[in-house]
């Protein structure tokens, strides 16, 4: 039986601290506030931030129903300056007591990485940043240096090219496995998780076996398609082991005035599941 550790707003989530959460919450959702200024509402569009006002509204109804929130920069970097501001207000509005993505999929030689992590760890206090491991040992070294820190390493994608590279055999199995079976070396279980796509929910026993405690952030649940279900059978472990991340199914849930509102009915009912594949694992 997990203790449970109810612990006060600090700049950083550690594992323990992420498991407790999980299990004082009966739930494992991730929120993804990809957020298109296209898809923000025309009564909010005349305000001065109207993606940040967007995402204040959909975290005020989602806190309640979610464990962690994920910022992919690439919707905010694309607006410049302004979209910069957007995330870092968006950014300093998620409650510390919420587990906090950067979803920037950086990596690069190791003093640019080095700011690479500062940027995300210190500057916009996030408490993980996803990295591609393509370049190896020394670009992802930066990120896990930085303590209480979490870097989450590309593993198994969902999208097609994933066959172009993650699927070509290696000299130890596929290459994704060679990157999970080193990688898993480069850290811990309490500062190194792995990207694994929903959309390959056949492949989540052999990915457990080889990674056995570590954490995955699971993108593709909701409008990719992916079976929260199957994921949750086949990944759960004894800490839980898994962010699943929603994005569109629950920040889009409606386009009208009312999005909040039916944003915060998606993640309670995505929450209402998972406190189920919970409670039948034996961890509630």
């Amino acid at each position: 039986m997990h203790k449970m550790l109810f612990f006060a707003e600090t700049d950083f989530m550690n594992r323990q601290q992420l498991i407790s959460l999980i299990l004082q919450k009966g739930n494992y959702l991730c929120v993804g506030l990809d957020t298109d200024v296209d898809r923000v509402p025309a009564f909010l569009q005349s305000s001065s931030d109207p993606v940040f006002e967007f995402n204040r509204r959909i975290i005020d109804a989602t806190k309640s129903f979610c464990v962690s929130y994920k910022i992919n920069t690439a919707f905010y970097e694309v607006r410049g300056s302004k979209g910069w501001d957007s995330l870092q207000k968006t950014a300093d509005y998620i409650p510390a007591s919420h587990f906090k993505i950067a979803d920037a999929k950086r990596g690069d030689i190791g003093n640019t990485s080095a700011q690479y992590a500062k940027a995300f760890f210190e500057t916009l206090s996030f408490d993980a940043v996803t990295v591609a491991p393509y370049m190896g040992e020394d670009s992802v070294k930066p990120f896990l240096e930085h303590q209480d820190k979490w870097t989450i390493l590309l593993g198994l994608t969902s999208n097609t090219g994933a066959r172009d590279f993650e699927l070509q055999p290696g000299e130890n199995g596929l290459l994704y496995e060679e990157v999970l079976r080193k990688a898993s070396r480069w850290g811990t279980t309490g500062n190194l998780m792995f990207v694994i796509g929903a959309t390959r929910a056949d492949w989540f026993t052999r990915i457990r076996n080889l990674t056995p405690d570590h954490f995955y952030l699971v993108p593709g649940v909701g409008a990719q398609g992916g079976s929260l279900k199957e994921i949750s059978e086949k990944a759960l472990n004894p800490d839980c082991g898994l962010l699943v991340n929603a994005s569109r199914a629950i920040i889009y849930a409606s386009p009208g005035e009312d999005f909040a509102e039916k944003a915060g009915e998606a993640a309670l009912s995505y929450t209402t599941e998972m406190r189920g594949y919970l409670e039948h694992a034996g961890l509630l």
